[in-house]
């Protein structure tokens, strides 16, 4: 494990925790890579060079954000939706720290600035805080939805910016109707790793899988505000969160030897979200997943790999996991920390056998993840044999990994008879609000007590 650490930017370490031991003709390695940033003002280690010396946070002046707030006809429904979602955004603006660039985006079937105008960005302090809350009165519900257009003049404002830490906050109350969904599509992919961008749906008109896509490819967080009255607080909290970013575009470098091949890479708390087809190549054998922002926080990934059969007693490195800040043009990226993860073949029952305690808990909670999402979707297809089966095992892997927060969702939906087995029953009444907060959240996992 390395650390590497300048003042001012957080210090990175990688921790692996991994089961080694492979029997004769093991091919399959997992690994669960634990990633924590620390102390934005520590100092020591290796100071950062070149690139990374453009990435220093020099406070808020180093961040920009957009707030894109829905302003379609739908937001009249009922009249004090409009109302929350104009107090939200005035919280968040309040929450801005003095130096940071700004705007607010007004979105319906097209995109309009709402705030400063003219294709700017505003820097924070008191007059412009209170210019933008002033403007936040003249909001008015009417139109449609095309979210992908709010997302475009998002990244052109945003890319305007001489910063590092490029966020987005988007609130929507309804389906995005007024466009195909392959122009939201293009518009994500256009979108990503330029900005990252949290999601947050209001009421329960709209539609999950459109937001936890948008939060997905930006690399953002999603949820569901049933009451407009928590958007304040929502809103308070998510700038608080992308005011505590300090390094932007951290990738998850992972290098393998010949013959190694990778099953996948996925992200495994504080959610689950799927990595290994975002990879870009980066030299011989190496690849880069993109982890967006960090703050002071952990995060565990879960790395498995297929390694070629070798025999009792031989051992190799698996792969090798790296932190990477990225380089400007021409430039050399920074390495923030590493870790390793081998392979090595014994005939020694006990250990060839025994599953790491840290991947057993993730693979449950990627699992438990899945049958919540395939449960749900068999409800609403009228599949009620397939949606007690998945709810079911969705209970008794939220019992077994000590996630209560997700096992109190799933009460709500199914009527527990025994969670240790997987035993429910479906409810025969379900608020639309309940259903739409277990979807939304099935991805949070909690962490593995060690």
């Amino acid at each position: 494990m390395a650390n590497f650490s300048k003042s001012n930017v957080p210090q990175f370490s990688v921790e692996v925790y991994q089961n080694e031991y492979l029997p004769e003709g093991g091919r399959e390695v997992n690994g669960i890579i634990t990633v924590t940033s620390t102390g934005g003002g520590t100092t020591g280690g290796v100071p950062l060079t070149g690139a990374a010396t453009s990435q220093l946070p020099g406070g808020a002046a180093n961040a920009a954000v957009v707030i894109m707030v829905d302003c379609s006809g739908s937001m009249d429904y009922p009249p004090t939706k409009m109302r929350n979602a104009r107090d939200a955004t005035a919280a968040a603006i309040d929450t801005l720290r003095d130096g940071t660039s700004f705007a607010v985006v007004g979105g319906t079937h097209v995109a309009k600035e709402v705030y400063p105008g003219n294709g700017r960005l505003a820097v924070a302090d008191a007059q412009t805080k209170a210019q933008a809350k002033e403007a936040l009165r003249r909001l008015s519900a009417g139109g449609g939805t095309a979210i992908g257009t709010w997302l475009r003049l998002t990244d052109r404002l945003l890319g305007a910016a001489d910063v590092e830490i490029r966020h987005g906050i988007l609130l929507t109350d309804g389906r995005n109707e007024h466009e195909a969904p392959e122009d939201l599509r293009a518009a994500l992919d256009a979108c990503a790793g330029r900005f990252t961008c949290d999601a947050r749906g209001v009421g329960t008109d709209w539609e999950v899988k459109e937001v936890t896509a948008i939060a997905s490819a930006l690399l953002g967080t999603a949820d569901i505000v049933a009451d407009p009255s928590g958007l304040a607080a929502d809103f308070t909290q998510m700038m608080e969160n992308a005011m505590g970013k300090e390094v932007a575009d951290v990738a998850l470098r992972l290098w393998t030897p010949v013959g190694v091949e990778i099953k996948f890479v996925k992200q495994v708390a504080p959610t689950v979200a799927e990595l290994t087809d975002r990879r870009t190549e980066a030299g011989p054998r190496a690849g880069d997943y993109p982890t967006g922002s960090w703050g002071d926080e952990s995060r565990d990934y879960h790395v498995c790999v297929q390694v070629p059969e070798a025999g009792i007693g031989q051992e190799m490195l698996a792969a090798r996991v790296s932190l990477i800040l990225p380089a400007p043009a021409g430039g050399t990226p920074q390495t923030l920390s590493q870790g390793l993860v081998r392979a090595v073949w014994t005939d020694d029952m006990v250990a060839s056998t025994s599953i790491n305690p840290q991947v057993a808990h993730y693979t449950g909670q990627a699992e438990l993840a899945q049958a919540i999402q395939q449960g749900l979707d068999a409800r609403k297809s009228g599949d009620f044999d397939g949606a007690t089966a998945k709810l079911g095992r969705a209970v008794q892997l939220a019992s077994a990994s000590g996630n209560e927060d997700t096992a109190k969702l799933l009460s709500k939906v199914v009527d527990v008879v025994d969670a240790a087995t997987g035993t429910v029953r479906l409810k025969a009444k379900v608020a639309e609000a309940d259903e739409m907060t277990l979807e939304t959240r099935s991805t949070k996992t909690v962490r593995v007590k060690k």
